[in-house]
Formats: C-alpha cells, structure tokens, sequence
C-alpha cells in the first residue's frame, strides 16, 4: 500500500496556535487520501522569507526513510521560495501537490531557475576570488587534507560511509519521537523501526544488532 507524509506550512505561530490555515490544508490532504492512512504529518510555522525548513527536512527525511509519498496541500503559496523548491527537486522523494496535481521535479525545477541562477552567479564569483588568491600565493585547503590525498584515501569507503551517516540522519528523528514516546531500549527501538515500516539498511527488517550500530553512528556524528 502506498505511503504519505504530508508537509503542512503557515506563516506566523498565531496561525499555528489559532489553526487559521491549518484546516483547508488538512482538508484538502484528507479529500485526496479518501481514506487512505497518513503515516505522519510535518507542520512548520516560519516565514516565506525564510530559507531554512527543519520541518520539511523531517518530513523529506520520513519519506526516504519509509518510501512513502510527500504530500502537500498547496504549492502556489510556496511557488516563490527557491529553497522549498530546489529541496523537492533533490530531495529523492516522489511528492504530490493536491492544488497543482500535475507539478513534478521537472516543474518545480523551472520555477527555481531563476534564484539557481543567481546562485551560480555568486558561485562564480566565489571561485574567480579563490583562483586570484591561488595565483597570489595563497595555499587553498587544509593540510589535513593534503594528507588525505598524499595517502591515498579510498574514495568509494568514504562514500560508503557518507551515505550510511546520511541514512543515519534520515532516521533520527524517527528515533528521537520513539524515544519521547519512551522507548529507550535497543530493542524497543527496534521494533518500532519495524513497526513504522522503515526498512532496514539492507532491506527487509531491523535487528537489534542493526539498531546498535545505527545509535552508534548517530552518538559519535
């Protein structure tokens, strides 16, 4: 059965505490299940001016997590907002617009281009300033990793490595609401890992052994 996470947005805590803009969203995220089960639900109460979403973060990181569906009520009113749109685009995850149905990557892509070109621009600049410092003398990256290179770094472990602390990270919060909930035990964890249908890192389902190295990962970062 397909999986959903809805990502629900208003802009000032009065309309979260008050649920003015809270309930269409619903409504109309409910309307389109029909039924169907929501597996959770990410609401942020931010600005539209502001770039960083913790909250849209949690619910892309629930859907890689679980393999579910992003679900949003309306797109238009985020339409403008260039991080929004370039972490859909990025983000991996299958999303749903239920005001824009036929929105995909390919169109959220479009509407960012212009702020991901004035990014790129600023990136340009950024490195035209490195090169001129480079051609002045100045020693670019640290000796740690000029060590790296010296000794031959395996770049696919490193790469292993980073996807498994991603993975990781993917999980957390899962883990940090299983563990408000009161489930602290290795094994407790790990059945509701299994209970909330994420897979584990091999597929199939969580052992405690699994579990233990995925808290491992997260204590040291």
């Amino acid at each position: 059965m397909q999986r959903f996470v809805s990502y629900l947005r208003v802009s000032t805590k009065k309309q979260g505490d008050s649920g003015l803009g809270l309930e269409a969203q619903r409504a109309a995220i409910e309307q389109y299940l029909a039924g169907r089960p929501l597996l959770a639900e990410h609401l942020e109460v931010e600005s539209g001016k502001r770039n960083d979403r913790p909250q849209l973060q949690h619910a892309l990181a629930t859907c890689r997590a679980t393999g579910a569906t992003l679900l949003i009520a309306r797109l238009d009113r985020l339409a403008r907002n260039a991080a929004f749109l370039l972490s859909l685009r990025d983000a991996g995850v299958e999303f749903i617009a239920v005001d824009q149905p036929n929105a995909n990557r390919l169109t959220v892509g479009i509407l960012a281009l212009i702020a991901e070109d004035e990014a790129e621009k600023i990136s340009a600049r950024t490195k035209a300033a490195l090169a001129a410092a480079k051609a002045r003398g100045v020693q670019l990256g640290s000796p740690g990793n000029l060590r790296n290179h010296a000794l031959g770094t395996s770049h696919s472990a490193v790469a292993r490595s980073q996807a498994a602390q991603a993975r990781a990270l993917d999980i957390k919060h899962i883990i940090d609401d299983v563990r408000a909930q009161g489930v602290t035990s290795t094994t407790g964890i790990t059945s509701m890992l299994n209970q909330r249908s994420v897979p584990a890192p091999r597929g199939g389902s969580w052992t405690t052994t699994q579990t233990q190295r995925l808290l491992r990962r997260l204590a040291t970062g």
